[in-house]
């Protein structure tokens, strides 16, 4: 893998801060505090679906998904994990782990396209940033 030359979408780089890069994936957590959200992207180049990885890279993807749907429930608690490698928009290959709560602002519907993201406030999103990191160290 050429992490040198991975060039992070431009729309995920602009909705999302950085967590974490693990051995496959950058995490990155979405900068909307209506949902707790992480989104990980595999460091490779011209990767839009998971069957466009080896089969390793896959398995280390699913573990890396689970490593993150473990923090995110840590640190933020939820009601049910939603998983989605959806690239309609976004065609860089990324897999969004969401935690939902029951009542939240799309619930029960999916978080994609409802209603317009709430960025975390300064120190809320230091905060969470930093328990991140810890509970994915």
């Amino acid at each position: 893998m050429n992490d040198a030359a991975f060039v992070l979408d431009a729309r995920l780089k602009n909705d999302t801060r950085h967590v974490v890069s693990l051995d496959l994936c950058d995490v990155l957590l979405m900068n909307d505090a209506r949902f707790p959200w992480l989104v990980l992207v595999p460091r490779q180049l011209d990767r839009v679906e998971i069957c466009d990885l080896s089969a390793d890279d896959q398995a280390l993807l699913w573990r890396e998904v689970n490593r993150a749907s473990q923090a995110l429930r840590t640190t933020e608690p939820f009601d049910k994990l939603n998983l989605g490698a959806l690239g309609n928009i976004v065609r860089q290959l990324h897999v969004h782990v969401v935690g939902r709560r029951e009542g939240d602002a799309a619930w029960p519907g999916p978080v994609w396209g409802s209603g317009t993201a709430v960025p975390y406030g300064e120190e809320t999103l230091a905060s969470l940033l930093q328990a991140l990191r810890r509970s994915l160290a």
